[in-house]
Order: C-alpha cells, then structure tokens, then sequence
C-alpha cells in the first residue's frame, strides 16, 4: 500500500507488502525490500537501501513507569542519502541520519537521536533517545547506548559495550533529576563487554580496555584498565587518532 501523497523519485524499487504511509518523501534510485513500513512524514534521501521487515519513522510507545521518554509531537524520521539500513531494523521518528550512515540487521535508533556521516551502528546496537553521535563512528555488534549519551567523531565502540545513565537503579524519584550518560570525546575507544556508569566522561583518544568498569572520567590519551578501571599507561603514539590514514579532521 502507498498512500496517494507519498512523493516518489526516479528509479525507486519496492519490494512485495510495503506500507508507505501518508507525505512520506523518497528520492532517487532508493531499494527498499520486502514487508517495509515507512511511516507518514518519513525522508528518505538519494541512493538508500533499506532492508527487509525494517520499520521507519515509528513513534515511541511510553511505559507508564518510564523517566526518560517524553509524549511529545516528534518531527519526522530524516536519513540522508546513501544510507544503508539493513533487515528487522526499527528506526524512530524524530531521528536524524546523516549521509552514508550504514545501520546493520536488527539495530534499534530511538527518537531524538542524531548520527553523523559515514557512522556504522552494528548488528544488533541499540541506540536510546536523546543521543548524539558523531562522524565516523563505528560501534560494534549488540552495544548498548543507553539514552543522554554523547560520542564524538571518530569513536570506536566494541561489541557488548554497555553504556548507563541511572545511578539508581530505577529506585527513588530523586533519580530523574540525575540522569545522564556517558559523554565519550572524540577519537576514544572502548573494548568488548566494557561498561561505562552514568555521567563519566571519557577523554579525548582515551582508550578503556575490554571487560573494564569506568566509575571515574577518563583523561585524554590515556589507557584504563580493571574492574574498577585505573589508569594504566598512555596510548601509544602510533594508536594516536592525528597518525591514522582515514582520519580527515
């Protein structure tokens, strides 16, 4: 089903039981695959594919018990052109992603958020609302990015990276006046199954070793490791993110 006021480019591809709902905007030379709902007021730019069964533009649903999510008239889901979504995908309204972003099968970007250029969000990332994500990012299959969190340009998240924002646990109304995620500079990195306690900031090209709990801020530069994590050595010059090949400033 497409509805009569969707605004359709030259060379779009529609796979088999697409809903295209109401002043949803596509561009040119766009695939999209089998059993995709595109909700109302969603843009899609030049060049995307969006994958199989993957839902765009959905509104949130607010728990009765939730702190973070707000009821609220969102925008629209806006991606950019050249941006692969892949397969179960669902994607928020309200969300912003910027060109060539790639989104692997069965991720989750909530409302709120925005993504960069050239981002990778991996196979199974959750990304919460009111997030921000920088420029070539790569965060790596099934992390956990939980809602406040900033990550600048350049940042590498590894696979299970969980991030958190409640250092209540969900006990106390005194909670919601404290929540806040990580803030993670630019060119920092963090190892596979890290976790990350609300509010730390991790500095600029800092490195946070796998398996490592960080309760304190990470200075620039700097290697941390351990449960807690401690500081460890400084990263080796040759890692530092200035003498890398792909890195465009």
């Amino acid at each position: 089903m497409i509805a009569k006021t969707v605004k359709l480019g030259e060379n779009v591809q529609i796979g088999q039981n697409v809903v295209i709902e109401d002043n949803v905007v596509i561009g040119n030379n766009v695939l999209i695959g089998h059993n995709v709902v595109i909700k109302r007021d969603t843009i899609i730019g030049d060049g995307c594919i969006i994958g199989d069964n993957t839902i765009l533009g959905k509104k949130p649903f607010k728990a009765s018990i939730s702190a973070v999510t707000e009821e609220k008239e969102l925008p629209p889901l806006s991606i950019g052109n050249f941006v692969t979504i892949g397969a179960l995908c669902v994607l928020y309204r309200g969300s912003i992603l910027g060109n060539f972003v790639f989104v692997g099968d069965l991720a989750t970007i909530r409302e709120d958020v925005e993504i960069g250029e050239h981002t990778i969000i991996g196979r199974g990332v959750a990304v919460e609302n009111k997030t921000r994500i920088g420029r070539y990012v790569k965060i790596e299959t099934n992390a956990y990015i939980t809602a406040l969190s900033i990550i600048e340009d350049y940042c590498f998240i590894a696979p299970n990276v969980t991030l958190t924002n409640d250092n209540f646990l969900g006990r106390t109304e005194q909670r919601k006046n404290f929540f806040k995620g990580a803030i993670i500079k630019r060119g920092a990195r963090v190892g596979a199954n890290a976790t990350i306690l609300p509010g730390r900031e991790i500095g600029e090209d800092a490195l946070i070793a796998a398996g490592a709990v960080l309760t304190k801020d990470a200075k620039p530069r700097m290697i941390y490791v351990g449960v807690p994590a401690k500081e460890f050595k400084p990263v080796p010059t040759e890692q530092l993110l200035e003498n890398q090949e792909f890195y465009r400033g």
